[in-house]
């Protein structure tokens, strides 16, 4: 593991990204959008999105094989 870098001063830390409004900017954007900006936000927004896909889909699959079934009867 990468050892963590240290302030000079214990208790004062500096960020460029709070300093000139970016980190703010980034989240009025996401909150608008509703498009999370991290990596791990947009994986587990898309993560979520696909479970409730792959519920429609196994029911399409469910009945696509139905069907299949249904025709391989009455050809029989």
């Amino acid at each position: 593991m990468a050892k963590r870098r240290r302030s000079a001063i214990p208790g004062v830390s500096f960020s460029w990204k709070r300093a000139t409004g970016v980190t703010s900017a980034k989240r009025k954007i996401a909150r608008a959008t509703g498009i999370p900006t991290t990596r791990s936000g947009r994986r587990a927004k898309a993560g979520r999105m696909m479970g409730c896909a792959m519920m429609l889909y196994g029911a399409m699959a469910m009945i696509a094989l139905a069907i299949v079934l249904a025709f391989a009867l009455i050809a029989a």
